[in-house]
């Protein structure tokens, strides 16, 4: 047990003194998203040295908490935040998509987060084409250059995944990134196919794919959607492992693989069956290097349960890494700030790599609920090295 250290802490919410094993690895770390400039940059036309002043805030303070990751969102609509030949740059930097922000905004956040032992996660979204139909794109987007892959759900434009082509153009995405910037890892969120617009409505409109690559193939529309999203995540992994063996590969599904699985558990989105997500075969299949599943739920609700979901996770992992993400952003009357705190206390019972990722920086920036003084007097009083 020489990797290990006892820290002692109070879990005031459950009214008890609680020994953990706060490991000498422990993975920690943060999103900051960069989609609709939830935590960076705060928002579009900045300048340059703007941007840069706060992304060195962000990670000043995540330093100063001791965490040791940044899941920085690098491509939020088939689009970049670094110097792409593939993909225009994002609307986020300077509000105009396809103009350039005056820097490559990956390659400096690698560099300063390196200089203050943080790795740096690309964090990708795979197949969401742009947040609005009506946005006017240039020539070299993804819409304009393969409108047979685009389709039309709500107000966003997405690349079917139904489509191989369209699977490994995404692919060629990220290991383009992988092989031109010093990333440590890269992370892909909940985004297959998309979130349903509301219950009852219309599903993914992808009827010409379907009858070119699915019907009359064997399985279902429903199986077929899976093995889509089976083969992209299959495939990925591979394709970044063969490009560069040590870099980290995360996936951060919805919570819950299925309503009712475990048994005490129900939620209103099947992520099975209508993101078409099967997470656990994933993990089955060693697809992954850590899982991330989105526990954004507190400790004692029946229907969704952080333990026994943290449990459930990691009984499906066959060796994997399950280190879930935290809703520290939920924060509030509902939500106190010590409730993270003992969830952390939980994720790090029953594992030897321990981790978990912290939803999202913008409530560590602004210490919601005095969240970051309960983390430095706590549980990240002292540093610790990320799992190898």
């Amino acid at each position: 047990m020489t990797f290990l250290r006892l820290v002692l802490f109070t879990l005031y919410s459950l009214g008890t003194l609680t020994v953990t094993l706060a490991a000498e690895r422990e993975f920690r770390g943060v999103w900051v998203a960069s989609v609709y400039n939830l935590d960076w940059p705060s928002r579009p036309g900045l300048s340059a040295a703007a941007q840069k002043a706060e992304l060195i805030a962000i990670l000043d303070r995540a330093a100063e908490l001791k965490l040791n990751a940044i899941l920085l969102q690098v491509r939020p609509a088939s689009d970049a935040l670094y110097a792409s030949n593939k993909e225009p740059w994002s609307e986020f930097l300077t509000g105009r998509i396809g103009a350039f922000p005056g820097y490559d905004p990956l390659a400096f956040a690698i560099t300063e987060a390196h200089a203050r032992g943080l790795e740096l996660h690309a964090w990708v979204n795979p197949f969401r084409a742009a947040i609005s139909a009506s946005s006017a794109l240039p020539e070299n987007h993804v819409v304009k250059e393969h409108p047979e892959w685009i389709r039309r759900f709500g107000r966003q434009l997405w690349v079917d995944p139904g489509d191989p082509a369209a699977r490994n153009y995404v692919i060629g995405v990220i290991t383009d990134i992988v092989q031109r910037y010093n990333v440590d890892g890269i992370h892909i969120d909940d985004y297959f196919y998309p979130y349903p617009l509301k219950p009852g409505a219309a599903t993914f409109p992808d009827d010409s794919t379907w009858q070119r690559f699915g019907a009359g193939k064997g399985p279902s529309r429903a199986d077929w959607r899976r093995e889509n999203i089976n083969d992209f995540v299959r495939s990925m992994y591979h394709a970044v492992k063969a490009t560069k063996p040590n870099v980290r590969v995360g996936i951060s599904p919805f919570g819950i693989w299925k309503p009712g699985i475990p048994a005490t558990t129900k939620a209103g989105l099947d992520a099975y069956g209508e993101l078409f997500a099967d997470s656990r075969k994933w993990l089955a299949q060693g697809w992954c290097d850590y899982l991330a599943p989105q526990l954004y739920w507190g400790i004692h609700p029946a229907d969704q349960s952080f333990p026994v979901l943290l449990d459930w996770w990691r009984a499906q992992s066959h060796g994997t890494p399950v280190w879930p993400g935290i809703a520290t952003e939920r924060i509030g009357t509902k939500r106190p700030a010590r409730e993270i705190i003992d969830q952390i206390a939980l994720t790090r019972q029953g594992t030897n790599t321990p981790g978990n990722i912290q939803w999202s920086m913008k409530a560590l920036m602004r210490n919601q609920g005095g969240i970051d003084n309960l983390l430095k007097n706590g549980p990240y009083a002292e540093k610790a090295a990320v799992p190898r």
